[in-house]
């Protein structure tokens, strides 16, 4: 459970209704094509301006994009970018989970286990020094190579500190089709931390996926499923108190107006009931709600997980043994498609 400022349900304090989220539907289904792309295509790739300091010139973001004919307001990229991925906590998530930081930790972490493993066993045992140098450098490569893989793996995962925050970002360049990603990985031994720009139509990935859901539901309870997968994912948020109050009366209210976000048990220090206008801080889980129908949780779960996806997309990390048939992947680039990713992780 990590703290997160930003969220595609969350913003500035005030949880999305469902309403609102039917309005972003119905424009995601009837929203124009932007011609020359198809699915999964990299639109643009921009490179970090330092590994020690990572930013993105966000300005030349927008430029080129509109020279690719992606119309985005400033409103809608820009500023969201920058509450996302532009503060100190962020970039220095970013510089350590970095690959450079990784290659750099895996030689610093074996030296550190055989310098403590060999003058702890130097003192026990009396067997030549060459023999013990020999056991200790076997033992300490295997915790080495266990600990790189298992940071390797978290890279491939849903990353609270970095894809959950683009998800707001995601969903406002839903009707330009751009979808946004920081994706890092080695490429000849140096460090290559870029923010993609990949162009995305959900349209068809939100009927295949809605369709999917319906099927599961008829059959088994798929949100017992997607408790099950998704009940760790949890956003930590600070509100004020009186928007802490609104989200309770909208959750007594109609299931028309209930929240998309579902409310944890908010934590304050005190059992008092805090001053208005004091900060708040209160959990959301990203579970999408069991009252949502199938479309609205669909189209949840493919903003949730639409920058981890592209992440994976333009660093080759997606594979799968055996690929979808043609008509059912909507991603000329890859063997799945987001909706087929979310399939595979989430529903089946």
């Amino acid at each position: 459970m990590l703290d997160v400022d930003t969220y595609v349900m969350v913003e500035n304090g005030h949880v999305r209704e469902e309403g609102e989220v039917d309005v972003q539907i119905s424009q995601t289904q009837t929203q124009p094509q932007t011609t020359g792309w198809s699915n999964g295509q990299c639109v643009l790739a921009v490179q970090s301006c330092s590994l020690l300091n990572p930013k993105f010139d966000l300005s030349v973001c927008r430029a080129q994009l509109e020279n690719g004919g992606f119309q985005i307001p400033v409103g809608d990229l820009e500023a969201p970018l920058r509450m996302a991925l532009d503060t100190a906590s962020v970039r220095r998530f970013l510089v350590f989970n970095s690959a450079v930081f990784q290659l750099i930790l895996a030689p610093v972490l074996y030296v550190v286990l055989w310098c403590s493993v060999f003058s702890t066993l130097h003192v026990h045992v009396t067997i030549s020094d060459w023999v013990l140098s020999l056991v200790v450098s076997l033992f300490s490569i295997f915790p080495t190579i266990a600990i790189i893989f298992i940071l390797q793996h978290s890279n491939k995962e849903l990353n609270m500190n970095i894809d959950v925050r683009l998800i707001q970002v995601n969903e406002r360049n839903g009707e330009t089709q751009a979808a946004v990603a920081v994706a890092d990985w080695m490429q000849n031994c140096t460090g290559n931390m870029k923010l993609y720009f990949v162009y995305w139509d959900i349209s068809h990935c939100l009927r295949t996926l809605t369709e999917t859901l319906e099927k599961h539901s008829a059959v088994v309870n798929i949100q017992d499923k997607l408790k099950k997968k998704m009940s760790h994912l949890i956003l930590v948020t600070e509100v004020t108190a009186a928007d802490d109050g609104g989200a309770s009366d909208v959750e007594q209210g109609s299931a028309e107006q209930r929240p998309l976000l579902k409310k944890e048990e908010a934590s304050c220090s005190t059992a008092a009931r805090p001053k208005e206008g004091a900060q708040v801080t209160t959990n959301y889980s990203l579970l999408p709600d069991s009252s949502l129908p199938a479309q609205a949780k669909a189209y949840q779960l493919l903003m949730t997980y639409s920058a981890v996806y592209v992440k994976l997309l333009v660093s080759e990390r997606l594979k799968r043994r055996h690929p979808c048939p043609p008509q059912e992947n909507h991603c000329s680039t890859a063997h799945f498609c987001l909706c087929q990713f979310i399939k595979k992780k989430i529903v089946e």
